[in-house]
């Protein structure tokens, strides 16, 4: 395993802690678990999105000679390569199946936010609270009928709900993807701001 390879498994732990995930079971943590709590959630982001940086800037610790990311793209022909899963799969993994279709480093990678910003714009998804506060995102009827499901599954706190997509939501997100890429363009500014105020969150500023 390369020193890249061993940042982005390092990288996953610390999302799924973030999201109060246990990496070794991927099961949620209970809500007593220290990971949990808002200013360690914080942290484990800000470091997080740290690391992305490193990784991104190809495993170097500091600043790249200003090499500018370009914006994500990818041609349909080279989307025919996706591989629909048989099984219903998460917004996370129809990205990531996505992403390794583009070759190099140079290229910003198509995000999560994004394909579900385009799916609550067609009215195929909405968000909600969930009892203990948590926001999440569930299909509507109309995102019921394209194919997009929410599972209820069941961790180490107790039940959640996880959203899914079948193979023809799968095919529908590939049949907009140039939507898609429109609004990742446009929420680049969005993510930094964010990562802006998170630093200062973290800093209790």
């Amino acid at each position: 395993m390369t020193e890249l390879e061993i940042m982005q498994h390092a990288k996953s732990y610390l999302d799924k802690l973030a999201n109060g995930i246990n990496p070794l079971t991927n099961q949620p943590a209970s809500d007593s678990d220290c990971i949990n709590q808002v200013k360690i959630s914080r942290c484990l982001f800000y470091v997080s999105d740290v690391l992305r940086r490193v990784i991104e800037n190809g495993g170097n610790i500091g600043k790249s000679e200003n090499i500018k990311k370009k914006t994500f793209s990818i041609s349909h022909e080279t989307l025919k390569n996706f591989r629909l899963s048989s099984t219903p799969i998460s917004v996370s993994e129809i990205t990531k199946r996505i992403n390794e279709l583009v070759e190099g480093n140079d290229m910003a990678n198509l995000k999560p936010a994004s394909i579900n910003t385009f799916l609550m714009e067609c009215g195929l998804l909405v968000q909600t609270e969930t009892r203990d506060g948590k926001k999440i995102k569930i299909p509507t009827e109309q995102g019921n009928i394209i194919g997009i499901s929410s599972e209820e599954r069941f961790g180490q706190a107790g039940p959640y709900r996880v959203t899914v997509y079948n193979t023809d939501a799968q095919q529908f997100i590939l049949d907009n993807i140039d939507a898609i890429i429109e609004i990742n363009a446009r929420k680049a500014p969005l993510r930094e701001n964010k990562a802006i105020a998170d630093r200062h969150a973290v800093r209790g500023e």
